[in-house]
């Protein structure tokens, strides 16, 4: 009783505020961008680096001011996303989502529990592994093969065994860019129906391994595909995402979800990027192609590096990575430190622009490399 008194007595005491749940006392909380990044060559969060397209601007000016003051509607958004995607689909097997974040967020809550498995690889996005915590999961990372980081199949079959909660595959995967071929992740949800087998396909356009053409949802209701139009379209910044999958799981999702997640803005964004899939296709080119490029004088340099999938790459300095990440700052490029990463500590992950923004890191990189005696 006198240490309940001395915690009202003393309310700046860290004792007298209300305690979170002891997931959350103890969870570090995902690394977001850093403020100030907008009139820097942003390399770092493999966005689009160049916008939507002319189309999705023209739309967001047109907005009526009246449309502001009222709650989004989502009529027929989900009908535009089969549309795009161009396969045989039902609206109730789209649900949309405030970006893939949150779609990532809302299935945790929906099937991670206290005392269950989230099976997953390392190193994967960070995100996964706060989401999983906050639930009390535990969590089962295996690691990524060799040299060339392979995709540890015959592990992960194993695992699967023991019937994880969820099984989740970043595919291509940030930041390895390990790619696994469809048919094989249809496999591995079929032999785990009690697992949510999730497919995290947000680079997917820059290496075309979607599972989305091969999923028949009726057989597979396990299968759920997470989709953005945050990496291609250039839409980050406005948050919309999709999880496509069995009506049943995607209802279960969107549950726990709020009514009006994703806001007006984005509702509009998606509709003109969805129709301006040229605009889409072109600059997933131009990516492709300078991501080549920059492979090729990599090579030639010598670098170590490794580049697969996706609109990234890894390269790991000769210098200190940190003085090299904070010298390519100054020069106005930011990449991503793989510090602390498993497997892949001591590299930088560097997103991938157009060929005239590579040739810009390239130039500076070269020049901070070259500065070690």
């Amino acid at each position: 009783m006198t240490a309940d008194r001395t915690a009202q007595d003393h309310p700046s005491s860290q004792s007298s505020f209300p305690q979170p749940r002891p997931e959350v006392e103890s969870l570090h909380a995902y690394s977001a961008p850093l403020e100030g990044r907008r009139p820097m060559l942003r390399l770092d969060f493999n966005e689009n680096t160049i916008g939507p397209s002319p189309q999705v601007v023209e739309a967001l000016r047109a907005i009526p001011a009246d449309q502001i003051a009222i709650y989004p509607e989502y009529d027929g958004l989900r009908e535009a996303v089969i549309t795009n995607l161009n396969l045989p689909l039902q609206p109730e097997q789209v649900g949309l989502f405030n970006g893939v974040d949150a779609a990532i967020h809302a299935i945790f809550h929906a099937y991670g529990d206290r005392g269950e498995t989230l099976l997953t690889t390392s190193p994967t996005f960070g995100y996964y592994t706060p989401c999983a915590q906050m639930q009390g999961m535990a969590i089962q990372a295996i690691p990524y093969e060799g040299a060339a980081f392979a995709f540890p199949l015959e592990p992960i079959r194993h695992a699967l065994n023991a019937n994880p909660r969820l099984l989740l595959i970043c595919n291509p995967n940030n930041p390895t860019g390990t790619r696994l071929a469809p048919q094989q992740i249809l496999a591995l949800a079929a032999a785990a129906p009690q697992t949510l087998v999730v497919v995290d396909e947000l680079y997917e356009a820059f290496t075309g391994d979607s599972v989305l053409p091969l999923a028949d949802f009726s057989s597979l209701p396990n299968l759920l595909v997470l989709r953005s139009l945050a990496k291609t379209a250039g839409l980050a910044g406005l948050r919309i995402g999709f999880a496509i999958g069995h009506a049943a799981v995607v209802d279960r999702i969107s549950r726990v979800t709020g009514p009006y997640d994703i806001n007006s803005f984005a509702v509009t964004a998606a509709f003109a990027a969805l129709k301006d899939q040229a605009y889409v296709d072109g600059y997933v080119a131009e990516v492709i192609e300078a991501r080549t490029w920059m492979a090729e004088q990599l090579r030639v340099a010598g670098v170590r590096h490794h580049v697969e999938g996706g609109n990234y790459l890894l390269v790991w300095p000769q210098r200190d990575p940190a003085e090299v990440d904070q010298e390519l700052r100054a020069a106005g490029i930011l990449v991503r430190a793989m510090t602390g990463k498993p497997l892949i500590d001591g590299s930088l992950r560097v997103s991938i622009g157009t060929r005239e923004q590579m040739r810009r890191f390239w130039d500076a990189y070269q020049t901070i490399e070259a500065l070690r005696t």
